[in-house]
């Protein structure tokens, strides 16, 4: 199976969650379960690989009982049985297809396919599944839809009551510290607030707003503060990443996206930011910026030293620990057969060189001698220090470690020297020119006699 494969069936499986995350929680059976099916089943979607946008209330039946079976990795759809044959629709056939749309943006693909088939340079007989012309409208930009008009959207405020049903999570531009005691660079901090209870499970500034930095913060939250029911994050990149899709897929966490240019469903957060600027910003020295290190020192005594213990309006006057200890009783806790670790580790593909190294990060790395000339996946955790291995698969399956060179132990290495063979079948190579004497290094010190 190739990468294209693997990460389609990466994005159906996140598909279907995105479905079905919200179900999840929801006795099997019940009324309530029922009617959320019926909802869903009414509803239109964009369904990756095919033009279809509905999706049956028996599927979505289907879809949780296998994740309440097998997890995850249960709604992976199957390989398809065509893989490796070639589907790609000839140029002079993609130009027609790409035409009709272009000077009809208001027709479907059906009628799209249609018009395509009465041209004479499109052979009768080439086939033109829907799902093919769709993504090849979708990749050029032809299927997007114009504005609904949702500016006008019914706007309620909303709370949840327990404490681990809703995390909001956003970031907010810090003030500059020094890097190593002489260059300064911008910070960032990341954050997440409980709904319930305005308890932040934890934040952190950061040198970037990436995945990279976001998910060491996330893996922390949940560390001391459980798994989160549903995260409710913004648009932005990071937040789009892959990898936090499947990290909350896997962990059963449904990752809900605020509307484009819609800042009023994330106000809890925004106005923790305006505290944290009154409370915090305006009280820095010039030690607290002495390093990132310190900044976060000083962040989290005031997280845990003020804020958390300060009466708060929209807790009725209470302290978010106050309301914790009563609403926190139903949060979970990850399992502790679950490696935490291993499913936040970063990805990356190489491909093996003929020294059996990779690259990674400035560093150069050393894999089984088996593995050279094919592609791996890299797993690691880039926070980790440069001299830590990594883990490495090929083709789905854990592989051995992969270390940092060390180019002196290398010089020790003892290595197959091929043994010296009569051709036979040709003429016998020519000897050392006269008065060369041939020598190599030995395998092993030699003894002194």
């Amino acid at each position: 199976m190739n990468d294209s494969d693997a990460d389609h069936r990466q994005q159906v499986a996140l598909f279907r969650y995105g479905l079905i995350a919200d179900l999840v929680r929801l006795e099997p059976g019940s009324k309530g379960l029922y009617a959320k099916i019926a909802e869903k089943a009414a509803g239109e979607y964009t369904i990756p690989g095919t033009t279809r946008t509905r999706v049956a209330a028996e599927t979505l039946r289907d879809w949780l009982k296998r994740y309440r079976r097998g997890g995850f990795d249960a709604l992976l759809p199957k390989p398809r049985a065509d893989r490796g044959q070639s589907r790609s629709l000839p140029a002079s056939v993609v130009d027609v297809l790409l035409g009709i749309k272009e000077g009809n943006p208001a027709l479907s693909v059906q009628l799209v396919i249609r018009e395509t088939r009465q041209h004479p340079e499109v052979p009768a007989d080439l086939p033109l599944p829907a799902s093919t012309v769709h993504r090849l409208l979708t990749r050029h930009g032809l299927m997007d839809k114009p504005g609904d008009g949702a500016g006008d959207a019914d706007r309620r405020r909303f709370a949840f009551r327990q404490a681990g049903e809703l995390w909001m999570s956003d970031i907010m531009h810090g003030p500059s510290v020094y890097i190593k005691g002489r260059s300064k660079r911008k910070t960032y901090l990341i954050a997440f607030i409980d709904d319930a209870t305005r308890v932040i499970p934890y934040c952190a500034f950061a040198l970037a707003e990436n995945t990279r930095t976001f998910l060491p913060v996330f893996k922390q939250a949940i560390l001391r503060r459980g798994l989160v029911q549903r995260l409710y994050v913004d648009n932005g990149a990071h937040y789009r990443s892959q990898h936090l899709a499947l990290v909350c897929a896997k962990l059963g966490i449904a990752l809900i996206h605020a509307r484009p240019y819609r800042p009023q469903g994330k106000g809890k957060i925004e106005r923790w930011f305006k505290t944290a600027r009154a409370q915090l910003l305006t009280r820095l020295n010039e030690a607290d910026t002495a390093s990132l290190a310190a900044l976060n020192r000083r962040l989290w005594a005031w997280v845990e030293g003020e804020y958390h213990h300060a009466p708060h309006r929209g807790l009725e006057g209470m302290t978010p620990l106050q309301q914790w200890a009563q609403t926190g009783e139903a949060v979970r806790f990850p399992e502790p057969d679950l490696d935490l670790d291993d499913l936040f580790l970063f990805e990356a593909q190489r491909k093996v060189q003929k020294d059996r190294t990779v690259s990674l990060n400035g560093v150069v790395y050393e894999v089984d001698a088996a593995l050279v000339g094919e592609k791996v996946t890299l797993r690691f955790d880039p926070a980790a220090a440069p001299e830590r291995a990594i883990q490495v698969c090929h083709q789905g399956k854990p592989t051995e470690l992969a270390k940092p060179v060390q180019t002196y132990a290398n010089c020790f290495v003892k290595r197959n020297r091929p043994a010296w063979t009569l051709n036979v079948d040709g003429p016998a190579p020519e000897p050392p020119p006269s008065g060369l004497k041939l020598r190599t290094l030995p395998d092993e010190p030699e003894e002194d006699h």
